[in-house]
């Protein structure tokens, strides 16, 4: 492929490395890599300008860069949004794996389920009584549906990925490995003897279009009701969502993030790493809620919250800045004391 074939894949202008000179429209491009290790072949991206400097000693053979971004001696494709024309690169050069259509032998499938058309059904995959899945699914190695699922088009399920019983899935899911979707809320409640008994959650779990769900999280199943997960959200690896809790649409839960059950997340709010909300709380629209903050109230729309407990985000880096200072305070109090 040619750095000009790309520039019109990815809807970039492409520059010259000098005002005037060759438009390097012919110039072959094999692949993508990061700002320090691309190549004379390779194309790589920056979003940020503090990396002006990084991109003078980059061997890449082109750059792509925001539209206000510095001149650079090299070849330069200038787009709307670095990081989604990077994506659309990366796609590029790595199409995703096609899965033929057929139904593996050691498939466990039960007569009163209905596969789409051109499903492709892995070595142990087990689907329950009454599942109904949409066209072009890709369900990988070991993955269960339990009895009842109803599932829409173009899902893909990767291998031991779970859904359990009357979970409701829209189009285009995409489950990582080891997803488990209405898994048991953690609801016990004492009986006479003190003992704890199990509170049944029959509850289903709704995943809209589109969303997905990555590595070993767990969406919990809801005694009434259900839990919600909106269009678009995508939930990393290692995420707990608690039972009947909803999240709305184009949200992001990063790597171990919490919800306990209840909890209401708006739409495009980020909830970055280790991020862990109690239940029975709201967290608004477009809210963001920096790593590791631990979230005890309800958080407003918009906002953007640090800490524990949960606090304006400048509000907590002045108090960090702050915290810094207290052992020389210390320090000269114990010295004024001496005097």
């Amino acid at each position: 492929m040619t750095l000009g074939e790309l520039a019109g894949r990815i809807g970039a202008v492409l520059e010259p490395a000098v005002p005037g000179g060759d438009p390097a429209d012919s110039l072959p491009i094999d692949g993508v890599a990061g700002i320090g290790e691309a190549g004379p072949s390779e194309v790589a991206f920056v979003a940020n300008p503090k990396y002006a400097a990084a991109v003078r000693r980059t061997r890449a053979a082109a750059v792509i860069v925001d539209r206000a971004f510095p001149a650079i001696p090299l070849p330069t494709l200038r787009v709307a949004d670095p990081k989604y024309a990077f994506t659309l690169a990366v796609a590029t050069f790595h199409p995703q794996q096609t899965f033929a259509p057929g139904v593996h032998p050691t498939a466990a499938i039960a007569s009163s389920a209905r596969l789409g058309a051109r499903a492709h059904i892995g070595p142990f995959v087990v689907v329950g009584e009454n599942c109904r899945i949409g066209d072009d699914a890709v369900l990988l190695a070991h993955v269960v549906l339990y009895p009842g699922v109803q599932i829409g088009h173009r899902f893909m399920a990767h291998s031991h990925a779970v859904v359990r019983e009357n979970c409701r899935l829209g189009d285009d899911v995409v489950l990582g490995n080891g997803a488990v979707i209405g898994s048991d809320g953690f609801g016990f409640a004492r009986n006479p003897q003190g003992r704890w008994v199990k509170t049944l959650h029959p509850g289903p779990v709704i995943l809209e279009d589109a969303v997905e769900v990555q590595a070993h999280s767990c969406i919990d199943r809801a005694i009434v009701g259900e839990t919600r997960i909106g269009k678009g959200t995508k939930i990393d690896n290692l995420v707990q969502v608690g039972h009947a809790s909803t999240v709305g649409e184009n949200s992001l839960l990063c790597a171990q993030v919490g919800l306990a059950g209840s909890t209401h997340v708006g739409n495009n709010v980020t909830l970055a790493g280790q991020v862990g909300v109690a239940g029975h709380l709201t967290i608004g629209d477009g809210a963001v809620a920096t790593a590791q903050t631990g979230i005890p109230s309800d958080v407003p729309p918009g906002a953007v919250v640090s800490g524990y407990p949960a606090m304006d985000n400048r509000a907590w880096l002045r108090m960090v800045a702050s915290l810094q200072r207290v052992p020389d305070l210390l320090r000269r109090l114990r010295t004024e004391d001496k005097k």
